[in-house]
């Protein structure tokens, strides 16, 4: 092999080689920038692309994906001059890969410092319960303020999240006192709100109980009375002879005399006593015949 062949051989290996180096194949949700001796040349999105050699340099891939940056705790005073520990939690993404790489030197670092000096604005307006209270609120304005102060940098913010606030030692045990005091108020007033209607069900059951003994002696009289007005009118539809009614006198003045009474009244008719004996006689004669003749 003469050295012409292998000057050759060469020379088709370092053009290969300059031809490989010179393909890019960008991977989905990334892209890459292209620059031209120096200057901005182009993007390159997903697919395959051809870099001209010596002249054109592509940058490393840009994930155009939703980051997260979970940033350090924050030192921040609130308005009652209270200094806490905040830390907060930023979602962002890349929307523009020329703005995000030439519009600021280091972009993270960039969101970090913005988003701590915003936190401090917005906690030095509020109170301490105000800022505990309050996160909600925090995030929102921190969101649109740091969206619209990263629009310059080719980053959206989607979401913004304070992921703890700490407040001072010595407040964290007043507050656990407080909350452990309300704790205990609020037992107590369940315990006498139970005992109050434990009381209340009670007195209901003792007058519901009064009503239906009243209710059932008021019935149990009504219905004697009417017990007794059915039976006078059963005696007088029957229309009992004379002996009938004056051995139903003397019944009663049986019961009359065997009583604790120390006065007894004797009807005006006693003088037919031999009368109702006979009648009463004749009754009984009557009814054992009845009983044998059966």
């Amino acid at each position: 092999m003469g050295p012409l062949e292998i000057i050759l051989i060469v020379l088709t290996a370092v053009v290969f080689i300059v031809i490989i180096a010179s393909i890019r194949i960008v991977r989905q949700s990334t892209a890459v920038i292209v620059e031209r001796l120096g200057k901005f040349r182009k993007i390159l999105d997903t697919g395959i692309h051809f870099v001209l050699p010596f002249f054109e340099r592509a940058s490393k891939p840009i994930s155009l994906k939703e980051r997260v940056a979970d940033f350090a705790p924050q030192p921040v005073i609130t308005k009652d001059n209270v200094t806490m520990q905040i830390d907060t939690v930023v979602y962002f993404q890349v929307t523009d890969a020329k703005l995000f790489t030439y519009g600021v030197e280091d972009p993270i670092r960039a969101i970090e410092n913005l988003t701590a000096t915003t936190l401090r604005n917005l906690v030095g307006e509020l109170e301490l319960d105000g800022t505990l209270t309050s996160r909600d609120t925090v995030n929102s304005k921190m969101r649109l303020i740091l969206d619209e102060a990263t629009d310059p940098w080719g980053i959206k913010i989607n979401r913004v999240e304070l992921k703890n606030i700490l407040p001072p030692k010595d407040i964290q045990n007043a507050m656990e006192k407080q909350m452990r005091a309300e704790r205990e108020r609020r037992e107590a007033i369940l315990k006498a709100e139970g005992e109050k209607r434990s009381n209340i069900l009670v007195a209901e059951g003792e007058k519901e109980a009064l009503i239906l003994r009243a209710e059932a002696k008021k019935a149990a009289v009504i219905a004697e009375a009417e017990g007794t007005a059915t039976a006078i009118k059963m005696i007088n539809d029957a229309n009992p002879n004379a002996a009938y009614l004056t051995l139903q006198g003397y019944e009663a003045l049986k019961s009359v005399a065997n009583g604790k009474s120390t006065k007894l009244i004797v009807p005006s008719d006693i003088q037919n006593v031999s009368g109702l004996f006979a009648s009463l006689k004749e009754v009984l004669a009557k009814d054992e015949t009845d009983k044998k003749s059966e």
